[in-house]
């Protein structure tokens, strides 16, 4: 660790890393963004870490969801407040349903990179670089949009920068203030099957409000809530230009933001981003799953982790419906054997990824819920806890995951199937998740 550098990682194997035509177009631009002013603080990121700290001792629960990748063209308010709202909405069903703090982190304001299964795409005889999200390229299917851009890195930056600009005032003008639910209202709830079991929920918890401040009176934490953003840390150039050491603390944090995470993909012991994340003082989470050793696991757990230190490392459970149930339980307890402190959260989506007859990729809501209310069970049996959860989500009226209240079927998915990656739990879905966990926390 003492020879650990935010270059460091550049002496291992890097995947999923993008290909630029000019090295010397990529250290300018490296060059500026080392510069800029950071986006998050340590003292944010330092006071996340004690939350998490909380969450694995089940004193709190992580709520972190978002798209799967960000797109430059959305960054706009109405999009961003509606990422917001779902999440807020979410949560105040968790507050009420589960009685403890809920920690909310978005896949937001840096989510512009994705990891892809071929570095190469074939239409109609031409063959083109993937699209790796838009901190890289462009999704349009030609060479111009498809060639790695690193001037992206710094329009990333930009967007980045002013969308946690316009959810940090909408935090400080009492957007998510607790008395007034209602604002979190999409236009969509009214219509959604689930609406009156949650206006249900806002009525008692407003109930609740006004008890707690008619014996003890108002709180700013009821006025305000934190929120905190995240990103899988993918592009390492991006993550090493702002990783910074600030004074009065020791070691570097990575200050794009205040949980980034290592992918399924990129989870190698000997590669690049375990290298860059074992030196940065940010919690840090790590995907999970299927093939998967519990040997592996307690070597993530000593690398990301080595002074095992609470709150720092979360543990980002993947395996689908049908594996979960057989690959879990040897991880759960290599860790426990190993003493580790982690705070386990499920991810339920990416495991239970198909696509249809018609080439949509799509995820079956039944599946989602199955493995979710099957990772709740297995923590239980293990004599651990399942801390939180990590979805890809959104507050707009999408048709992308099959199922859920209303029945959303093959044949729906064209109306509103807006995803250039992976398919998103809509409003409705979302909302009908956080219901499902309350339900089966109070079994």
């Amino acid at each position: 660790m003492n020879n650990w550098h935010p270059t460091s990682w550049q002496s291992k194997p890097a995947l999923q890393q993008a290909n630029y035509p000019s090295a010397k177009d990529l250290d300018a631009i490296m060059a500026q963004l080392s510069g800029l002013p950071p986006l998050v603080t340590s003292w944010e990121i330092e006071t996340l870490k004690s939350e998490l700290a909380a969450a694995a001792r089940g004193e709190a629960f992580l709520l972190q969801g978002g798209d799967c990748a960000e797109s430059f063209a959305d960054c706009q308010s109405d999009i961003i407040t509606n990422k917001l709202k779902i999440l807020l909405q979410m949560s105040l069903v968790l507050i009420h349903g589960l009685s403890k703090r809920v920690i909310r982190v978005g896949r937001i304001a840096g989510q512009y990179a994705k990891p892809r299964s071929a570095d190469i795409e074939t239409v109609d005889g031409i063959t083109l670089p993937s699209y790796r999200g838009d901190l890289i390229n462009g999704s349009a299917f030609t060479e111009a949009d498809r060639i790695p851009d690193p001037v992206r890195l710094l329009r990333g930056y930009g967007r980045a920068a002013m969308t946690l600009n316009f959810i940090r005032a909408l935090s400080d003008c009492g957007f998510a203030d607790l008395h007034h639910p209602e604002n979190w209202d999409l236009d969509f709830v009214h219509h959604s099957p689930l609406a009156n079991e949650y206006h249900q929920v806002v009525k008692e918890l407003s109930h609740s409000l006004q008890f707690l401040e008619t014996i003890g009176g108002g709180s700013d934490e009821l006025n305000r809530i934190r929120f905190y953003s995240s990103h899988e840390g993918l592009h390492l150039h991006y993550e090493q230009a702002l990783t910074r050491q600030v004074p009065n603390r020791p070691g570097y944090y990575n200050l794009a933001t205040h949980l980034p995470w290592i992918g399924f993909r990129t989870a190698g012991l000997d590669g690049a981003h375990i290298e860059y994340f074992s030196g940065i003082k940010n919690p840090v989470g790590v995907k999970v799953g299927a093939g998967m050793s519990a040997e592996n696991i307690g070597h993530l757990a000593e690398r990301l982790n080595p002074d095992n230190e609470a709150g720092k490392l979360i543990f980002i459970h993947r395996f689908g419906a049908h594996k979960i149930a057989n690959e879990l339980p040897p991880l759960i307890e290599a860790v426990q054997q190993g003493g580790h402190q982690v705070l386990w959260i499920s991810d339920p989506m990416h495991g239970n990824t198909e696509s249809t007859k018609t080439g949509y990729k799509t995820r079956q809501f039944k599946y989602i819920l199955s493995e979710l209310e099957q990772a709740f069970d297995i923590h239980r049996s293990c004599n651990s806890h399942l801390g939180g959860v990590h979805f890809e989500l959104t507050g707009d009226d999408v048709t992308e995951c099959i199922g859920g209240a209303r029945g959303l079927n093959e044949m729906g998915l064209g109306r509103a199937y807006r995803s250039q990656v992976d398919p998103r739990l809509n409003y409705e879905q979302a909302l009908e998740i956080a219901m499902a966990i309350v339900r089966k926390e109070k079994v």
